[in-house]
């Protein structure tokens, strides 16, 4: 009897080692991007830094075609915050704690006034995931679903969710 549940054990053991290596992330720096510019000229992104098998960075972004970065630009910020209660800057850091804290996508909740950002994001760090598990450091170009830069908002004039 003991012998069975020693050998039980160590079958479990065995399974639950090789699905734990399917699913581990490689050590290095991992990106992915929208394949193209939205509507409204920005393209998101997403990078992570794994050490030890663990992400212990995460950036999401978005840039236009000449490298400024969404989430610096003020005007914008002033305008989504009066309108949606968030804004780039926010709604980034917010995603991309959550990766941080939970080591993946998985118990994600939705920032309220960043919805088509938030597909967006777990589309792009779902392909950069990927790439680090299977340690391929190519940045991965995402067909991102959704029509490119979301619904306008009514009142502003800006991306409804972004």
């Amino acid at each position: 009897m003991n012998v069975n549940r020693l050998l039980l054990a160590a079958v479990m053991a065995v399974l639950i080692s090789c699905s734990a290596n399917e699913y581990s992330l490689k050590d290095g720096y991992y990106s992915a991007e929208a394949a193209e510019f939205d509507g409204y000229g920005w393209k998101e992104f997403v990078t992570v830094c794994v050490s030890g098998g663990r992400i212990i960075l995460v950036e999401y972004n978005a840039f236009n075609a000449s490298g400024f970065v969404k989430s610096w630009d003020m005007d914008y910020m002033r305008v989504m915050n009066a309108s949606d209660g968030t804004y780039p800057n926010a709604y980034t850091r917010y995603y991309g704690r959550k990766v941080l804290e939970n080591q993946g996508t998985q118990g994600m909740d939705v920032l309220s006034g960043a919805t088509h950002s938030f597909h967006s994001f777990l589309q792009l760090a779902e392909a950069v995931l990927e790439n680090a598990r299977l340690g391929d450091a190519a940045t991965r170009l995402v067909s991102l679903n959704g029509s490119p830069g979301g619904s306008l908002h009514e009142s502003s004039g800006l991306p409804e969710t972004h």
